[in-house]
């Protein structure tokens, strides 16, 4: 067998056998699989699976997607994260072009007139260069975020990316979220307490009303809901 058809029979075991774990018992089963081996990625919105990762490996590394197109409270989140969490190695993932080069390839605001393409070239080209340096990922992806995760297991093989991806948080609750950042002072992009529930990028992420879904002001009056990032 193929080391990449031993990680897709273990990610299947692991599916069942992980089907009600923990996130701590997620993690640490990560990490006595993969060792070094694995990254976290991280969109900076807060620092909750930052933390509870660096409880099991504190010098963890961490994915963070530098689009060009980010918050500059984004910024400095990813910036607050290496100060707090001073023995992790943030990955700054970036595209092969520079905003300005993007712009004269495809025209200004390709986010406006083709977000797909524009998220393509910005995420999903750059998260698939990055890890294809590693063996497994691990996400913050929970079932309540939207419909298109609802079935959000544990643990799982990525096909598109070839190598495992763990969600540790999968199952838990907006209330089980908040509470763990309220209750260990997890650091919090200062967006979120002024409506931006779901962080992206700045043209393409808009502050959501009170009783919205959160996810309602990405990509705000088009069709697009997802990234691609995750399906």
């Amino acid at each position: 067998m193929t080391a990449t058809a031993d990680y897709k029979t273990l990610a299947e075991r692991a599916s069942k056998e992980l089907a009600d774990a923990t996130a701590e018992e997620a993690l640490h089963w990560t990490v006595d699989t993969f060792g070094d081996d694995f990254i976290v990625a991280s969109n900076m919105q807060d620092a909750v699976l930052i933390d509870l990762a660096t409880k099991v490996k504190s010098d963890v590394d961490v994915l963070f997607l530098e689009t060009g197109y980010h918050f500059p409270e984004t910024i400095g989140t990813r910036d607050a994260v290496q100060t707090v969490y001073p023995e992790v190695k943030i990955v700054n993932a970036q595209a092969e072009q520079s905003v300005a080069e993007q712009d004269a390839q495809y025209g200004a605001k390709l986010h406006d007139r083709d977000p797909t393409l524009c998220c393509n070239l910005r995420k999903v080209v750059p998260l698939r260069k990055t890890l294809a340096n590693y063996s497994a990922w691990v996400t913050g992806v929970r079932r309540v975020d939207a419909p298109t995760r609802a079935n959000t297991p544990i643990v799982t093989w990525d096909d598109r990316n070839g190598l495992v991806k763990v969600n540790p948080i999968a199952a838990w609750t907006d209330d089980e979220f908040k509470g763990y950042i309220h209750e260990h002072g997890i650091l919090e992009n200062p967006l979120v307490s002024i409506g931006y529930l779901s962080i992206g990028c700045a043209p393409c992420t808009a502050r959501v009303e009170p009783g919205q879904d959160p996810r309602s002001g990405r990509w705000a009056g088009q069709s697009k809901t997802e990234c691609g990032l995750h399906g």
